[in-house]
């Protein structure tokens, strides 16, 4: 018996056959089934060709279903948006008929838009792999080529060595921090600006700078608020700078990072210079406090893949996270913040279409829409430049302070109230346009737009804003 299996092992190590996986992805038929299915669904999508209001017939039951989801939830919507499954470009359907130009993008998640032909057959192929989800004690080829990827381009403009993976941003952000209490062990304390936003963790909602999203949580003190930049005020980098030193003064080796977003969501969607961050990012390298840039919501929308890149602040960090567009969450860190075996772990790492199509995404922004000339810029110079011209003329002091990063443009409606600005967002959701709020006193509207908006659908949205702001 024992001879029998070891001449069927030699057989079967001999084979020419090539790898069963590899022939999966690479079989003609297989191959030919995909493209047939994304074509067929793409052909289907190709028939949504704008807004389109709700459908009289359908709005009782969608109200229903979305009634329904808010009570299995414990909540209501925060739009009226259960969407089909179909949408092109940045056109989405939604149950109850109407179909939106979607500026908000799941917070971010889908920088191309709705069903991309590419990032769909991606996400198909990923989907033929033998597991759904991946781990990280067994991953398959799509987590070691997007590993690889991502390393590959945060290492050109960083000290960045290595990358692991999480299902979302928040687990990614509490792998940084966990690196930086290990290695600056028994520092635990975390400067943090003020208005940051860090996920919904227990330990995240803490350096979140919101008394709303931890109402009824325990206080740890754990968190040293640094001020904004305020570019009304010439001091806002010596005040910020001051504050920081005098919390070191107080806690001295018991700071273990310093963690900022290079462009705060919950702060307003305020770009802040390079020289404001500087003086502090030196004075942390000064006295090995970790430098922790959370790009969870930066990453891949400011010109370049990383905003450190764009801010040329790349020799500065240690630890670097991002979510969203690459479909999951990733914590990247140097040499130096390497972790002891066991710190970072977790069962699930990615699903493998999510793995799969990130990788697809990641080379298709390598295509014309990054740097200087690439599409992203281009989209943030009309919208920016559209809503000033709206500002000054039909809509008059009424859309101010517009400005952002790349992909994440903001401005003021109605001088930042909070009731009239959420009522403002619902107002051009029923007018087709899929917006949602940032900041505080001002409260401020923020897109998160798709990479593939073209001209024609910028101007649509334009004209939607000078429409709903016109209704009052």
């Amino acid at each position: 018996m024992l001879e029998a299996i070891a001449s069927l092992m030699t057989k079967v190590n001999n084979s020419e056959e090539p790898l069963l996986g590899n022939k999966i992805q690479s079989d003609p038929t297989v191959k030919g089934l995909v493209i047939d299915l994304v074509d067929e669904v793409t052909s289907i999508n190709s028939e949504i060709l704008g807004i389109r209001p709700a459908n009289p017939r359908l709005t009782v039951e969608a109200k229903a279903t979305m009634d329904h989801l808010g009570k299995l939830r414990g909540r209501p919507l925060y739009h009226n948006y259960v969407g089909t499954g179909a949408g092109s470009g940045p056109f989405v359907e939604l149950i109850d008929g109407s179909i939106k130009l979607d500026l908000i993008n799941g917070i971010g998640i889908h920088i191309l838009g709705h069903s991309h032909r590419r990032v769909m057959e991606a996400a198909v192929r990923g989907a033929l792999s033998d597991v759904i989800m991946q781990g990280n004690i067994q991953p398959n080829n799509e987590y070691w080529k997007l590993s690889e990827k991502l390393v590959q381009l945060a290492g050109r403009k960083s000290r960045m060595k290595h990358v692991w993976f999480s299902t979302c941003g928040t687990m990614a952000n509490e792998n940084a921090l966990k690196l930086a209490r290990q290695k600056n062990s028994p520092a635990k304390m975390i400067f943090a600006m003020k208005n940051a936003f860090a996920g919904r963790s227990t330990m995240m909602a803490e350096v979140t700078d919101n008394p709303a999203y931890k109402q009824g949580l325990p206080e740890y003190n754990e968190v040293l608020r640094i001020p904004n930049h305020d570019k009304r005020d010439i001091h806002s980098s010596e005040n910020a700078l001051r504050t920081m030193k005098e919390y070191y003064a107080k806690h001295e080796k018991n700071v273990a990072t310093f963690v900022f977003e290079p462009m705060l969501g919950e702060g307003g969607f305020q770009p802040v210079p390079r020289e404001f961050y500087v003086p502090m990012l030196d004075f942390c390298k000064e006295h090995n406090i970790a430098v922790w840039a959370d790009e969870v919501q930066t990453f891949a929308r400011t010109g370049e893949f990383f905003a450190f890149e764009t801010m040329d602040i790349g020799q500065y960090v240690d630890i670097v996270t991002i979510a969203k567009t690459v479909q999951l969450g990733a914590t990247f860190y140097t040499e130096n913040y390497n972790p002891k075996p066991g710190l970072i772990a977790g069962t699930f790492s990615g699903g493998s279409s999510a793995l799969a199509a990130g990788l697809e995404i990641l080379n298709i922004l390598e295509e014309g829409f990054l740097g200087p000339n690439g599409r992203i810029l281009e989209i943030h110079k009309r919208f920016i430049d559209g809503i000033n011209v709206l500002n000054s003329t039909t809509c008059k002091d009424l859309l101010s302070d517009a400005g952002g990063m790349g992909l994440m443009i903001a401005f003021t409606p109605f001088e930042g109230k909070k009731e009239k600005t959420e009522a403002f967002i619902k107002k051009l959701f029923n007018n087709g346009l899929i917006a949602f709020s940032c900041g505080k006193d001002p409260v401020r509207i923020r897109f998160l737009v798709p990479a593939i908006i073209s001209d024609q659908e910028i101007d649509l949205a334009l004209s939607i804003l000078e429409k709903t702001t016109l209704e009052g």
